[in-house]
């Protein structure tokens, strides 16, 4: 297992962008499902799912991912390479303010990928950045 570290978090006016990091795997071990969330223990907001994406065990993007509502069309996740995985974050609200967790698990398809997703069933989770959205 992988703990996942994120990186890119900072201070941005309403309207602007923001790239969020995460290094999720490694040359030996691919974490094929990797998942964003914002909120949760600590910050005093329910935690909510960002974005996922889905890889097979070879670390190749298959290219499916999934988005809350709140923030489809304005983010896109992506793999960068087969350790990272790119959360863009544009047209930013001051209501995307909070802090961003990156997650990572090993799923056998994209449904059970889609199913951590919904439930927050991750292994492992990063420590999270802070996301700031001025307006």
């Amino acid at each position: 297992q992988v703990q996942p570290v994120e990186s890119g978090g900072g201070s941005v006016q309403a309207g602007g962008s923001l790239r969020l990091s995460c290094v999720a795997s490694t040359s030996t071990y691919t974490s094929n499902c990797v998942g964003w969330f914002r909120g949760g223990i600590g910050t005093g907001r329910a935690r909510e799912g960002v974005a996922v994406i889905y890889t097979d065990t070879d670390g190749r993007p298959d290219g499916r991912t999934d988005y809350a509502d709140s923030v489809k069309g304005r983010f896109t996740i992506s793999q960068d390479g087969k350790t990272t995985v790119i959360l863009q974050m544009n047209s930013l609200k001051s209501a995307d303010t909070d802090m961003y967790s990156c997650a990572a698990t090993r799923t056998s398809n994209y449904e059970l990928c889609l199913a951590s997703f919904r439930y927050g069933a991750f292994t492992t989770w990063g420590q999270g950045v802070q996301v700031t959205v001025s307006s």
